[in-house]
């Protein structure tokens, strides 16, 4: 009989999402069109014309990201150093963990009010919600991306690819300021936030400092180790690939390009293979429960202390490369899908100037790989010089003295006080 009710369930919900697909066809249709783009935030705009009639509290700032849940990467390192600079500020933070997760309703009226009376706004990712608003003259409206240096294309950069943003559409436009790692890819960040090259930049990225203190490095490592019961003799490769989809809530990563407890069986005891989907992604403990020789990080949220304790990196389009590279340690780009993602996402530059390393794309050959990988001390300078030049330890030091501070060295010329 239980049997049975179930069967029914199912035809039922069966049936539902039968009928239901034309709608959803529809809902998708109209979420891509300019016009719904522009105003699915109308309350919040709406809130924030309503709270702008207060003044702008010059000691307010404002912490916003969709992607995290509290202060984390960034927004951590630039918080406690604010409030070293700047006792008398009023630090406010509205995070989501996911453009998916719910947003609580208090934040109708939360989020226009401190949008609309904070001295600085920092986002650290694609925060779409805010860029249909005009960012009131007194305001700062700063972008502090949460990757380093420019490898796969985003933003106004993909205009034209498969995800790319709609000619027209008003995301990222609006930043004041903007930070980015190096000056030789200014350029390529006001591309991709479509805006002028003189709002960016190279202060450098916060989360990097820490890879400028070697006892901090070591100290983060043993830590790893001890977390997952690692012996001090064996060798940790990370793997850490990028997403695959045109975003948040398309992410996904191909668990079957690699077979997980081979590759832990051909690389022996001497070696852990850890594990660490973009958070974009599901763990792989989720996707793969059959897989039992390879430890899953994934709920990691920050990758920086998993860098510090890997050997080797195994990556393919994630901007991890450009943190790693400045612990100078081996990396193996895995792409077996190199020429689709050249068609589908691109890079701001010809692949060859990112492979500080092996390049691989038969899973079969990636042990191998992994064991024998190297550095080119030579090449690996060049590529942090061009990518990382302003990432020396100091970034979250430099980016709250000259952005955030009152009378910052790029306070704008229309800001008032």
């Amino acid at each position: 009989m239980r049997q049975a009710l179930h069967g029914i369930k199912r035809l039922i919900r069966r049936i539902g999402r039968q009928l239901l697909r034309p709608f959803r066809r529809l809902k998708r249709r109209i979420r891509r069109t300019l016009f719904f783009r522009r105003n699915r935030w109308l309350h919040y705009i709406l809130g924030y014309k309503f709270w702008s009639r207060r003044p702008v509290d010059p000691h307010q700032v404002a912490f916003l990201s969709d992607s995290r849940a509290g202060f984390s990467g960034n927004f951590e390192f630039l918080k406690a150093e604010l409030e070293r600079q700047d006792p008398a500020a009023k630090i406010v933070g509205i995070f989501r963990p996911g453009l998916a997760a719910h947003r609580p309703w208090r934040d109708l009226i939360a989020l226009p009010k401190v949008m609309a009376t904070s001295r600085i706004i920092l986002v650290d990712d694609f925060y779409p919600l805010i860029y249909p608003i005009e960012i009131r003259p007194e305001s700062e409206l700063i972008q502090v991306w949460h990757a380093v240096g420019a490898f796969k294309r985003v933003g106004w950069s993909r205009l034209g690819l498969p995800g790319g943003p709609v000619p027209g559409g008003l995301t990222h436009k609006n930043y004041t300021w903007a930070t980015c790692s190096a000056e030789a890819i200014r350029a390529d960040y006001a591309e991709a936030y479509g805006i002028d090259v003189s709002k960016v930049l190279a202060l450098g990225v916060p989360r990097t400092d820490v890879f400028f203190d070697q006892a901090l490095i070591r100290e983060r490592a043993d830590a790893v180790r001890a977390e997952y019961g690692i012996a001090p003799g064996q060798k940790i490769v990370l793997f850490a690939p990028t997403f695959r989809g045109h975003g948040q809530r398309t992410a996904h990563y191909p668990d079957d390009w690699v077979d997980w407890d081979r590759l832990a069986d051909q690389l022996g005891d001497g070696w852990r293979v850890l594990v660490k989907m973009h958070p974009f992604c599901k763990p792989l403990d989720e996707l793969r429960p059959d897989v039992q020789k390879v430890t899953d990080v994934t709920r990691v949220r920050e990758i920086n202390d998993l860098l510090m304790a890997a050997d080797v990196l195994v990556t393919d389009y994630s901007s991890t490369i450009f943190e790693y590279a400045m612990l100078r340690r081996p990396m193996v780009f895995f792409v077996p899908d190199l020429e689709e993602y050249i068609s589908m996402r691109d890079f701001y530059r010809p692949f060859d100037h990112y492979t500080v390393g092996t390049t691989v794309t038969d899973g079969a050959e990636l042990a191998d790989a992994i064991a024998h990988a190297t550095v080119d001390e030579a090449q690996m300078d060049q590529f942090v010089a061009r990518f990382t030049e302003a990432c020396d330890g100091h970034s979250t030091e430099r980016i709250v003295s000259d952005l955030l501070v009152p009378g910052a060295k790029y306070q704008t010329d229309t800001a008032r006080f």
